[in-house]
């Protein structure tokens, strides 16, 4: 709070308002009661330098008042631009400072500032300093120090008040907080002492030392022990590569025993498994999980999540993890987030914090209904170089953590090599998140011991910098002889310390056998075909029950007109049991709404999921008077589990982060994402890549995350034609991925409800490649039957065909739209010799079902697939090894569609048309060669 009118006048970011303090000063000197007390008592103390009796506005006053102008200007500056005189660099090089940091910039002298009074400055410091110049003296040692505070750019003031009042009062700081020297300093040398060990024993191994930033442990080491006192049950750790062994041994708990047995790298027996594909990761890419006791009870648990080479991929995945952490769906309705519950704590890298994307993204979902998580903990591991690129290359701000400024946190650059200032941080950090709920970065600002790997020679790109580090002591020596000089400890116990972890060490390794002590947790598979056998259908009672709750609005709510004579439409469609009146937008809400009759809770989000991309969905209403809204999936009655519905932010590559954190930690709930449009899943391609469907062979997870993907070539162009299947085909190995292109209402339903009851017994992620134009096309629609009777089918035959078998001579074979081409055009009512048979799951393909269709046609001369993707696209190069071994060369296999291409489609809708159209005749022509010419597709046999 400021202290008097004075201080009102000059506010937090601009310069006092001079004027205001004249008429001020004046009103004072006619009426010491017309200002306020704390006001009236700084003027009673206050002896201008010159005749304070001139009259009003006279030079007297007003040079007077220039003086207070100037100290209270100086006093914001150090407030605001102290931390460019900081000393935050461990090698020293001279921070860059800012001329209005002097008191010669404000007009002023020494002496002037000892004129004044202390009360100026305002704030906990001047109530301990005789004169302006001691507490201006007192706030450069606050803000000068080897900490810089940054918080003028947080938008709240009570935040800014708090975060004022923290920083002068020294709340959190020792020696007022008391730090356990010895406590440290063990804990140093701990941290000190395995990387020494490892650099002797396996020297040239890669293990991305945390030396320079040894601090990082005893930081972690703090916001644990402050997570413990509140009762935070979760603590979710990301972070690189840097320093990440050394978290995991004494962060995580990880054993000695196994870390230098990962580091002799034997061959183990279940690491890599022909059947299965499972290799396992780097030692340095994995994850962790611990118990932090108090007493006799576990109190947190404290997770780091794996993360791969690209070093912030994790950051969005630890937000869905600490999302998925505190929510609870266990009961009807909607979700119910408890901050309290846990703390994501992200460690970045100082290159990769302003250089990667995905960063600024994450941070986006800090305050976002939905994604917030009670604020994140962010620690920039500062060790200056980005592998060998220096700042001045690697980013445009002056320093790696200024992104952070945008979104309003608050930000602490700390020296590594001051123990106590980043004690100090840590504490700040943890209370003001425990506060306001919102994320805070600590920049701790240290050096790289090494080069970016222990193989690299740093000094061939920063010889200067390395000829410093080489004679620079360590902040384990440091804060010894600190500890020493404070006569707290022995000068023998230091080295004493050190002996005995070396010794310890050695210990661990000499009695290592690796075979036994690295510990592969990879899950065994379901048995083959468990997803086959699964029961999806749900009887017509509870699917009529169902469709009522659907449809009931609260008493007074105003739908949209268009939308209640839809809502009428819907309520006689599952009147008759085989009137093929359930549209695909029917079947989603009831599969969910029978998900969350069976006790399992839902997450759905996406660009615009509430409405739907098409206007299909309408899962939430909006009242057309009063703009309330109402969520029908969390009303009810039947649900014994809650339905989390979020409209996401505009991102893709942190938002399937996000999704796939929050889905491995909670593996129970049905965790769908939608995208706009399949092909903006081409900015999430690195989260595929990397953990959707490689995560199970890296770590042993078993994501089941559903991803939902509009795929169809309808002229739009080549951006909103694909969902990139080919990519996820590409992807998958037999235990990682489904893959389904469904072409009813009922294939949907039953794809989603098998989902939800393989996610205990068969985890795998779905992508699903869903319609846009077919959404409401009478083709797709499906009968109360085909829900209540019907069951999943991978292959669906041609039922027509099947009627005259002995007829047909070609099979065409294709998945998803261009099946809707194929029978919907006029060759097809004459080609009484073609069966087509659709593939509605890609992946695990399903080559036994499909042989048997094949069979039953005994007739068959030839067996074509077709696609409307281009060649290399689409799924030809994924079904043609399957069709090539069910021929076995009884019948040529041909591909008709597109030819190879760099674009996915036309940007002509009259070109794609044009195509389209002749794809299908040529489909369809029995009396054409497959081999000839024909309006621009390419044809090849296997």
């Amino acid at each position: 709070m400021y202290d008097n009118e004075v201080m009102r006048a000059w506010g937090d970011v601009t310069g006092l308002n001079a004027g205001y303090v004249v008429e001020l000063y004046e009103r004072y000197r006619e009426d010491p009661d017309s200002v306020d007390a704390a006001t009236r008592t700084f003027f009673d103390h206050w002896t201008p330098p010159v005749d304070g009796a001139a009259a009003p506005g006279t030079a007297g006053p007003a040079a007077a008042v220039d003086k207070i102008v100037g100290a209270a200007n100086l006093a914001a500056a150090i407030r605001r631009y102290g931390h460019l005189r900081a000393a935050l660099d461990p090698l020293g090089s001279p921070p860059p400072g800012d001329p209005w940091l002097s008191p010669a910039a404000h007009g002023l002298t020494e002496e002037d500032l000892r004129a004044l009074p202390a009360g100026l400055v305002g704030g906990p410091l001047a109530g301990r300093a005789a004169n302006t110049l001691d507490a201006i003296r007192a706030l450069q040692a606050v803000y000068s120090s080897t900490a810089g505070y940054e918080y003028d750019h947080v938008q709240v003031a009570d935040e800014r008040d708090w975060l004022r009042d923290a920083v002068e009062t020294g709340r959190y700081r020792p020696p007022r907080d008391p730090v356990d020297g010895e406590a440290l300093l063990r804990r140093l040398t701990q941290v000190e002492a395995f990387e020494q060990f490892v650099h002797r024993i396996f020297p040239g191994k890669t293990r991305f030392s945390i030396e320079g930033l040894d601090m990082m442990v005893p930081v972690l080491d703090e916001m644990i022990g402050e997570a413990v006192e509140v009762g935070i049950r979760a603590i979710l750790i990301g972070m690189a590569h840097r320093g990440r062994l050394n978290v995991l041994a004494h962060v995580l708990n990880k054993p000695y025993a196994q870390i230098l047995a990962e580091f002799k790298d034997p061959v183990r027996s279940r690491s890599f498994r022909e059947d299965l594909g499972w290799t396992g990761d780097v030692k340095y890419h994995k994850g962790a999980r611990t118990a932090v006791t108090h007493g006799d009870a576990i109190s947190v648990v404290v997770t780091m999540a794996p993360n791969a080479s690209h070093v912030e991929s994790a950051d969005p995945i630890v937000e869905g993890m600490a999302r998925a952490a505190g929510t609870r769906l266990d009961q009807p309705g909607p979700p119910r987030f408890d901050p309290s519950v846990t703390v994501p704590i992200l460690i970045h890298g100082d290159a990769a914090f302003p250089g990667q994307g995905v960063v600024a993204e994450t941070l986006n979902f800090s305050r976002l209904p939905g994604y917030e998580t009670g604020g994140t903990i962010h620690v920039i591991a500062n060790n200056q170089l980005g592998y060998t690129t220096l700042p001045q290359h690697g980013r445009s701000t002056l320093y790696a953590s200024d992104l952070a400024k945008g979104f309003e946190i608050p930000i602490v650059h700390v020296n590594a090599d001051d123990p106590e200032a980043c004690i100090e941080a840590a504490r700040l950090a943890f209370a003001y998140r425990a506060r306001f709920h919102k994320d805070f970065l600590i920049d701790l600002v240290g050096y790289r011991r090494y080069g970016h790997n222990e193989g690299d020679e740093p000094t061939f790109t920063q010889p200067v910098m390395y000829q410093k580090i080489e004679h620079h002591p360590t902040v384990r020596n440091r804060w010894a002889g600190t500890l020493i000089q404070r006569r707290l400890i022995d000068e023998g116990l230091p080295e004493q310390l050190v002996r005995e972890h070396m010794e310890g060490l050695q210990r661990a390794l000499e009695s290592l056998r690796p075979d036994a002590e690295v510990i592969d947790s990879l899950p065994e598979p379901a048995p083959p075909g468990a997803a086959r056998r699964v029961q999806t259908a749900v009887p017509v009672e509870r699917l009529r029950a169902l469709n009522d709750a659907l449809l009931r609005v609260p008493e007074g709510f105003a739908v949209h007109r268009k939308l209640a004579r839809a809502m009428e439409r819907r309520r006689q469609t599952l009147a008759d049991l085989d009137a093929r009146t359930i549209d695909w937008t029917t079947a989603e809400s009831l599969a969910f709404g029978s998900i969350l009759e069976d006790g399992i809770a839902i997450r759905l989000t996406g660009q615009d999921v509430q409405r739907g991309t098409f206007s299909q969905r309408h899962a939430v209403f909006h009242d057309a008077v009063t703009g309330e809204t109402f969520t029908p999936l969390q009303a009810v009655p039947q649900a014994k589990a809650g339905f989390a519905l979020y409209d996401s932010p505009l991102s893709e590559n942190a938002a399937v982060g996000f999704e796939y954190g929050y889905n491995v930690q909670e593996p129970g709930r049905l965790v769908i994402w939608e995208a706009q449009y399949g092909d903006f899943v081409n900015n999430a391609q690195m989260m595929i890549d990397e953990f959707i469907t490689s995560a199970r062979a890296k770590w042993g997870q078993t994501p089941s995350l559903v991803m939902l993907l509009p795929h169809g070539y309808e002229g739009q162009g080549p951006d909103h034609s694909s969902g990139r299947l080919e990519r996820f085909l590409e992807l998958s190995a037999t235990t990682n991925l489904r893959v389904a292109n469904c072409t009813t209402a009922a294939q949907y339903f039953h794809l989603l409800r098998r989902q939800a009851a393989l996610l205990q017994t068969d985890p795998l992620p779905l992508i699903v490649m869903t319609p846009k134009s077919l959404l409401r096309h009478p083709l797709t629609a499906s009968s109360v039957r085909d829900l209540s009777e019907g069951r999943w089918r991978p292959v669906i035959d041609d039922a027509e065909a099947r009627r005259r078998v002995a007829q047909v001579r070609r099979v065409i074979v294709c998945s998803g739209k261009v099946y809707v081409d194929l029978v919907t055009s006029k060759e097809r009512a004459q080609r009484r010799e073609i069966a087509v048979v659709r593939v509605e799951q890609l992946e695990l393909f399903p080559a036994e079902e499909l042989k048997q269709i094949l069979d039953g046609y005994p007739t068959i001369r030839e067996l074509v697939w077709m696609q409307e993707e281009p060649e290399n696209m689409g799924a030809w190069s994924h079904a043609q090894p399957h069709l090539a071994r069910l021929s076995e060369g009884r019948w040529p296999v041909y591909y008709v569609g597109r030819p190879r291409n760099a674009s996915p489609a036309e940007g002509s809708s009259a070109l794609h048309a044009q195509i389209q159209a002749g794809l299908v005749a040529q489909a369809l022509n029995l009396e054409g060669d497959l081999r000839g010419a024909g309006v621009a597709p390419v044809v090849t046999r296997s």
